[in-house]
């Protein structure tokens, strides 16, 4: 009986430690130090919230940068990828179906090299960024969509330049471009 009791003491003990005490920690070491971040990183424009910087989301019209492709859609719960392997059928028929759509989209030259996130879904699904190359491939379509002159041609060049973040560290990943930060800076070009 007496091993019991202790056992008992100690599995309460573990519980509060490891089921209050230890979370409720984290969440405020979270919220002084990463306080956006531990909040989602949303993006809030006239008082409404538009998105998160660390989750994607589809931008399919004409007239803004596309992300790349999701295979749950950018919904956040289920998140992961398709998980095909490099020689299963339905993910070469699926890349050749984007790199044809995204020729078409960007009216661009058959031969054009296209960028691999813009043919690949990320592993999680919820990627929100793209490559500079990616971006750019895009620039006469949304320029051509919405009637930019050169002035405005300019600026948008000089916004992916701007919002092109490198490699973390300067070594960990690739320069990118957060797709939802670009296309609400597109919609600021007058």
């Amino acid at each position: 009986m007496k091993t019991l009791y202790i056992t008992l003491k100690i599995f309460l003990f573990f519980t509060v430690l490891t089921g209050i005490i230890y979370p409720l920690l984290i969440t405020a070491i979270a919220q002084l130090a990463f306080h956006t971040k531990a909040n989602g990183s949303l993006i809030v424009k006239n008082n409404k919230i538009v998105g998160s910087e660390l989750i994607g989301q589809k931008f399919d019209s004409i007239v803004y940068f596309n992300s790349r492709p999701s295979a749950v859609a950018y919904h956040p719960l289920p998140s992961g990828g398709s998980n095909y392997g490099l020689t299963n059928q339905q993910l070469i028929k699926l890349v050749d179906l984007r790199r044809n759509q995204f020729i078409s989209f960007n009216q661009l030259d058959t031969l054009s090299e296209i960028p691999s996130e813009m043919l690949f879904a990320s592993a999680s699904g919820l990627d929100p960024h793209i490559s500079p190359g990616a971006a750019l491939f895009q620039v006469d379509r949304i320029v051509n969509a919405r009637h930019f002159d050169n002035s405005q041609k300019k600026v948008l060049l000089q916004s992916v330049n701007e919002l092109t973040e490198m490699p973390q560290f300067a070594l960990l990943g690739e320069k990118r471009i957060n797709v939802l930060l670009l296309n609400l800076r597109l919609d600021e070009i007058k």
